[in-house]
């Protein structure tokens, strides 16, 4: 559903030219799955913000151990079973900015979050390792 914060999930398939099943964001367009770092998140829990979970931010995965928004454009990455490759780094607030920006003065999305297709499908979970390909 758009507009709402997104929870965990046991695992998720991410289709070719569609992105995660099930999402209201997926769809035939460059933006089909979104990643967050969680070192961005806890930007903002340092800010005060301390209820900011995974998901929040409507990210379809959130990763740890990558700086994310400094992939070039065209980045492939073996997350899980699938290949994906970065299509956009950041996007624009909408009406803004989110609660999280009115709260907090802030938001990492805009700057820090990433946008990829999927280039080969498959199964996502929690702890699966992230590689770059290329």
């Amino acid at each position: 559903k758009k507009g709402v914060p997104k929870k965990e999930i046991d695992k998720g398939y991410f289709e070719v030219n569609h992105g995660l099943k099930g999402d209201a964001h997926a769809g035939e367009w460059h933006r089909q799955v979104s990643l967050l770092g969680k070192e961005s998140i806890d930007k903002l829990r340092a800010l005060g913000l301390k209820n900011l979970e995974a998901g929040i931010f409507a990210e379809n995965i959130t990763t740890e151990g990558l700086v994310l928004y400094e992939l070039p454009v065209g980045t492939r990455l073996k997350i899980g079973e699938t290949i994906m490759e970065v299509t956009q780094i950041g996007k624009a607030c909408h009406n803004g900015g989110c609660a999280i920006k009115r709260s907090a003065g802030d938001c990492v999305m805009p700057r820090e979050g990433i946008f990829t297709k999927v280039i080969s499908p498959g199964w996502v979970k929690p702890g699966d390792s992230i590689e770059i390909i290329q």
